[in-house]
């Protein structure tokens, strides 16, 4: 009976586990999960579904989704903060660090857990059953709403209570509060008007919107998106325009014709390996837009330098806070100038001359008068619907690059992938199988910045000061960060 109760209580150790490889365990730190089985890297797995969702529900809104993923770690760092020796919280600031007995690695999963879980809810409010879902498979129990801060479920959702309140207002204008906006969520309250309608272009210097097909056989001409964003107050900058580039090259100039005549000359021409780098960074169908694409970097890092839950944390915060930031960056830019992109540019420099361009799925590249040229893209999306002067691509990915670049402490990434060229832009004409290779995360954001000049969206001028611009972003949210792991010193008005 002895050996009986032996050998049952071993085959209970040995498999009891692996029913459900997600539930918390009462890890030791020789034990602790690393890479991909850190709890961390499973909640910004989850993020990047659910962002993929938002995408697929609500058409691509880059702007909004970079927001919700920086709150969502915003908030996961503050509720670890209180388990952590130094890290001060960002908007966690009424709740004490807890006892040097308590930061075990358990409090700390649950703790996070809670403080994901609660903001994903609020942000991607559609998909909440799929996150209760996982709180189960950890666990741990989704109605839990404990307050106490003496208790890892009371901090994480704690952390997540004072982030969502301290961002109401932040002109986001998520619950419609803002003046001139109806009640209506994330709807326009500044009253942009482009100059240029979709049909006339009287001042080609500025931003014209375009028609896209609506998959039925009809068109339409999307508005400008979230054309306010410059108002939403940023997380670690000043303000949206501490590093406001100067202007773009303007109509008559020699460096707009030249960059014109680039953009031409490389549509004519281009191979296999460029058009899969444009798809690849244009991210196609569930696309997890720049925000989410630089998360999933950032998990290319934890799973080959197989990161402990500490440093993802840090890691996502630093990356994400990065991210949001450097669009709200953007987009001052982008309002500020108000600049015109490829599409109507070239319409206006070329108009009745002759060119070779691409003309659309199943036609490829032909001969046509400069005012049909078009970007390398779908029917349905043709150009991203807002105005071109800095590039939001090379902005986000200059930023989050750098980003990388300082926390891992070197440029080396090493992350390659391959793809078909032409499958999410001309499944009917697909050419070789490409393997993209990112050797470095400066090379990764070059490639992202000269990928949207490849697909026509911009001339190089929106992607040299954006990756300038994302670089200035990164290295001012660094001097943040490192306040808030308690390793730098607050600058009395620096501004945070």
């Amino acid at each position: 009976m002895k050996n009986v109760l032996l050998t049952t209580l071993m085959i209970l150790i040995l498999f009891g586990c692996k029913s459900n490889p997600n539930k918390l365990q009462r890890s030791t730190e020789t034990t602790e999960p690393r890479g991909v089985e850190n709890v961390a890297y499973k909640w910004g797995q989850m993020a990047l579904k659910a962002t993929a969702n938002d995408t697929e529900k609500f058409k691509p809104r880059p702007t909004i989704t970079s927001r919700y993923l920086g709150l969502i770690f915003v908030s996961v760092f503050d509720a670890w903060s209180r388990y952590d020796d130094k890290a001060i919280p960002v908007y966690l600031d009424s709740v004490e660090r807890r006892p040097v007995k308590e930061p075990s690695l358990r409090n700390k999963e649950i703790a996070i857990s809670y403080a994901a879980f609660r903001t994903m809810c609020q942000y991607y409010y559609s998909d909440k059953k799929m996150f209760e879902d996982f709180m189960r498979e950890l666990g741990l129990d989704p109605e839990n709403r404990s307050l106490d801060p003496n208790t890892p479920e009371g901090i994480g959702n704690l952390a997540a209570k004072a982030t969502i309140e301290s961002r109401k207002g932040d002109g986001a204008n998520q619950y419609g509060e803002e003046k001139g906006a109806n009640g209506e969520p994330y709807t326009d309250y500044v009253a942009y008007r482009p100059v240029n309608s979709a049909d006339e272009n009287v001042d080609p210097n500025r931003w014209q919107p375009k028609y896209f097909s609506d998959g039925k056989g009809g068109k339409f001409a999307p508005g400008c998106l979230t054309p306010y964003w410059n108002k939403v107050k940023p997380v670690a900058l000043k303000s949206a325009d501490q590093f406001r580039p100067g202007p773009p090259p303007a109509i008559g100039s020699e460096q707009l014709k030249d960059e014109l005549r680039e953009v031409i000359n490389i549509q004519a021409n281009l191979t296999d390996y460029q058009k899969a780098l444009v798809e690849f960074m244009r991210d196609g169908p569930q696309s997890v837009q720049q925000a989410g694409h630089w998360l999933k970097f950032a998990q290319d890092v934890s799973r080959r330098d197989n990161h402990t839950l500490d440093q993802d944390v840090k890691m996502y915060f630093y990356n994400q806070v990065v991210a949001m930031d450097s669009f709200i960056a953007s987009w001052d830019s982008k309002m500020f100038y108000d600049f015109a992109r490829p599409y109507a540019l070239v319409h206006k420099y070329y108009d009745h001359q002759k060119i070779t361009a691409w003309g659309g799925e199943g036609v490829g590249m032909v001969e046509m008068e400069g005012n049909q040229w078009r970007p390398y893209s779908p029917e349905t999306f043709l150009c991203p619907p807002f105005p071109s002067y800095v590039s939001g691509h090379s902005t986000i990915s200059g930023g989050c690059a750098e980003a990388l670049k300082l926390w891992t402490g070197s440029d080396n990434f090493g992350l390659s992938t391959e793809l078909v060229a032409g499958a999410m832009t001309e499944p009917d004409n697909m050419g070789d199988t490409i393997t993209l290779e990112f050797p470095t995360f400066t090379e990764a954001a070059e490639m992202a910045g000269i990928s949207r000049v490849l697909g026509g969206y911009h001339i190089q001028a929106d992607n040299v000061a954006g990756l300038e611009l994302g670089r200035n972003v990164a290295n001012e949210v660094w001097d943040f960060y490192n306040y808030h792991i308690g390793k730098k010193e607050r600058v009395i008005n620096e501004g945070y």
